[in-house]
């Protein structure tokens, strides 16, 4: 039987022209994504330096819950930037939500957990501003892809970031990790144990901070992803459940690493509901903090 060709060999085929051009994937994806239905609000500072700065994505017709998504990419700490990924932007803000795109400092200017560090810098600017744009700071969800996705939950998990940024993962509602690595030990890539290398292994994996009380989360990954294997979304999910955290796993057929962060894309959700899953997720909970205000 013929294989079907994958979502990233689609993605590639269709941008094609734009590869000739000199462009990169995403700066090609970008170059499709559509640029209405929202106001953007590039390069805010979080803090002092190059690199910590956040874009706002405004929706033109905000959902009734005013959610925020303080979204996080991958690149394995080494690589990335927010302008890459206005499709995530986009997709958040088509919904009615208010988007949050965070650069953070990368490996090897810093080493882990300095781009934690900066995580929780985005969400204490998001929480303290994010009211100016429409957007409600008691309905603050965290999302990331990848690397992106370890930040978002280790950030949930892992209190001392929030803590020492003068906030508190109770101003967390909810957590959506796409293809992240939770369990990963030992580290099997030399740049990976570089800059993990600052801290004792067993700090640098969010698995290890399941706590009672956690935010409730979802994961996705897709099963024909190779980059992160399946353990790493099993592990964690077991052991929130165990914990007795609110958790759901979505596995998606036929995605790779990048395509779920692809099927956030406009012209790329037919591959999976995973758009149509998050959305969900974050009317679920989001209507919980509003019940809990109205009592």
């Amino acid at each position: 039987m013929r294989r079907k060709p994958s979502f990233t060999g689609l993605l590639a085929a269709l941008l094609f022209p734009f590869f000739l051009a000199g462009c990169s994937g995403l700066q090609a994806l970008d170059l499709v994504v559509p640029h209405t239905g929202y106001s953007l609000k590039s390069d805010i500072a979080y803090g002092r330096g190059p690199r910590q700065k956040l874009d706002v994505y405004v929706p033109a017709q905000p959902d009734a819950s005013r959610a925020v998504v303080v979204f996080f990419y991958g690149g394995s700490w080494q690589d990335g930037e927010k302008d890459l990924y206005r499709f995530a932007g986009q997709a958040f803000a088509e919904k009615g939500f208010v988007a949050v795109l965070a650069d953070y400092r990368l490996y090897p200017d810093v080493y882990f957990p300095a781009f934690m560090e900066d995580c929780a810098g985005a969400l204490r600017w998001t929480r303290r501003h994010i009211a100016q744009y429409g957007g409600d700071p008691a309905n603050i969800f965290v999302a990331g892809h990848s690397a992106g996705a370890y930040n978002a939950v280790m950030l949930a998990l892992d209190t001392r970031y929030l803590q020492d940024a003068g906030e508190s993962p109770a101003d967390i509602r909810g957590v959506i990790g796409l293809s992240g690595p939770y369990d990963f030990l030992p580290f099997d890539e030399e740049p990976i144990r570089a800059l993990f290398s600052k801290a004792p292994a067993a700090r640098t994996q969010p698995v290890n901070f399941v706590r009672r009380g956690a935010p409730p989360m979802l994961l996705a990954w897709g099963d024909e992803d190779t980059r992160v294997k399946r353990r790493n979304i099993a592990s964690l999910s077991r052991k929130l459940r165990a914990a007795g955290d609110a958790v759901e796993v979505h596995i998606y057929k036929g995605l790779d690493h990048p395509d779920t962060a692809l099927a956030l894309a406009s012209g790329f959700r037919d591959r999976a509901p995973e758009l149509r899953d998050i959305v969900n997720f974050i009317h679920r909970n989001a209507r919980r903090t509003r019940e809990k205000a109205a009592r």
